[in-house]
């Protein structure tokens, strides 16, 4: 009878899930991003992905050995990593959610009752000793029957939580990889405005003694002498300031490579380490594949759409078997004298949340403001992936217009210079127009390098918008 009564218990409770679960439990949608069809800006390109491993995009081997130290060495990927060890343990154990478990026990007791009591009255009776001893030993198995997806729904979570830390680590690594490429293409440059000073400053040397020859025969004033000398100290002053760039350059680069201050080693001049322009102007929507915090967002949104789920079945009755099988005894020669010391027990019990029902439904509200929240977020992740790439390509394509504008500038300047000079060599110009002339040149060098650098940058950062890449 006992048994019947346990029989439809169980199937009651199991039809009563079967119709409602799919209630409580709401399977992930991913929401309407209604995005473009394409970027704002368009470039012509030569490939049709940008799915490129770094180590290929990035020619200059100096610069992937200090990529690879970065990768391996720095205190922030270090960290992260050990964060996924962290949330794949839990995902581990999250599949594990389904199965039973299982419990040991072993206990020896001893008490010594009242002598005016039933117990103390009967102990001394039966066993002629003032204390009742009870030796127990047994195993206890108990399950929760999984009627409304809470143990998928904990498992969703849990591995949403894993590949949302995943792909924050692979954003992770794509920033590091930008901003060691950006701090040694810096460098670079640095050491060509630390060039174009010294060349810019013996320029002005040679224009001074030339100035001076004419001074000591008197045909200038000191007024030439004057200028002459405030113009080279003007290429002379960059000098120091460059040389102290350079070194805080290094310094950081060190720490982003996970090691002390140190000198970094790298090439002369920009040549050969532009990265080839391998990039697609393509589908804006092709960046919820490709962009490692996008693809973060979106597991995001769907572990706080699990957690929802949780928070409502958290206002439903849970169904539990255990099962119970043991010995027992009041003396220890019978403790496991089978089967007269052998106990069995076993319960089906069914609870349900009475008084708690205000606070479970003000968490199943939270949860879904914070799945609303989770759903903005992301909407907002894929709206700012969309503009970087845009904002990068516009920037790309304007660089490249003020570049050529630039090396003809340079050109001409070059052209004045040397004009300016054999002129006032031959008495047909001033030593005005010469100074003029070479602070022109002087400010256009400075300007032509540091378009590179911005063209460098722009491609860095587009490379980044666009995903990242591979690390293969």
């Amino acid at each position: 009878m006992k048994s019947n009564i346990l029989s439809n218990l169980i199937i009651a409770t199991f039809l009563a899930a079967f119709f409602s679960a799919c209630a409580v439990r709401k399977p992930y949608a991913r929401p309407e991003l209604e995005m473009p069809a394409k970027y704002r800006t368009e470039v012509n390109v030569t490939a049709d992905t940008i799915l490129l491993p770094w180590k290929d995009f990035f020619k200059d081997p100096k610069l992937v050995h200090l990529i690879d130290k970065a990768l391996e060495k720095n205190a922030d990927v270090t960290i992260a990593l050990k964060t996924i060890e962290q949330m794949e343990l839990q995902y581990k154990q999250a599949k594990l959610s389904l199965l039973p478990t299982l419990d040991s026990s072993l206990g020896v007791n001893r008490s010594y009752p009242s002598k005016n009591s039933l117990n103390g009255s009967l102990a001394e009776q039966f066993t002629g000793t003032k204390y009742i001893d009870d030796f127990n030993a047994g195993l206890s198995l108990s399950w929760e029957a999984d009627i409304w997806g809470k143990a998928r729904m904990q498992q969703q979570k849990a591995k949403a939580e894993f590949f949302a830390q995943k792909y924050n680590y692979q954003a992770l690594k794509t920033r590091l990889i930008t901003e060691v490429a950006s701090a040694y293409f810096n460098l670079i440059n640095l050491d060509q405005q630390l060039e174009i000073a010294k060349e810019n400053a013996a320029l002005s040397e040679r224009t001074l003694q030339m100035i001076s020859l004419q001074y000591e025969s008197g045909l200038v004033t000191s007024l030439g002498i004057e200028q002459a000398t405030a113009q080279k100290k003007t290429a002379e002053l960059i000098i120091p300031l460059a040389e102290q760039n350079i070194l805080i350059q290094e310094n950081a680069l060190s720490i982003l490579c996970g090691e002390y201050p140190t000198a970094i080693e790298r090439k002369v001049g920009m040549d050969q380490i532009v990265p080839d322009d391998l990039f697609v102007s393509g589908v804006p929507a092709s960046l919820l594949s490709r962009r490692p915090d996008v693809q973060a967002a979106e597991y995001n949104l769907i572990s706080f759409n699990a957690q929802a789920g949780l928070a409502k079945a958290a206002m439903y009755p849970s169904f539990s078997l255990t099962a119970q099988a043991g010995t027992n005894s009041f003396k220890f020669n019978t403790w496991f004298d089978l089967p007269g010391s052998l106990t069995k027990n076993l319960a089906a019990n069914l609870a349900q949340p009475i008084f708690q029902q205000g606070q479970l439904k003000t968490a199943y509200r939270s949860s879904l403001l914070e799945q609303e929240k989770a759903s903005i977020q992301f909407r907002q992740t894929v709206m700012t992936a969309v503009s970087e790439v845009s904002d990068a390509l516009g920037r790309l394509e304007g660089v490249d217009k003020r570049l050529v504008l630039t090396q003809e500038q340079s050109t001409s300047l070059k052209k004045a210079t040397a004009d300016a000079t054999l002129l006032y060599q031959n008495g047909t110009a001033s030593y005005l127009e010469v100074i003029t002339a070479q602070n022109s040149k002087l400010q256009n060098d400075l300007e032509l390098i540091n378009l590179n650098m911005e063209k460098l940058n722009n491609i860095v950062e587009l490379y980044k918008a666009l995903g990242g890449g591979t690390d293969k």
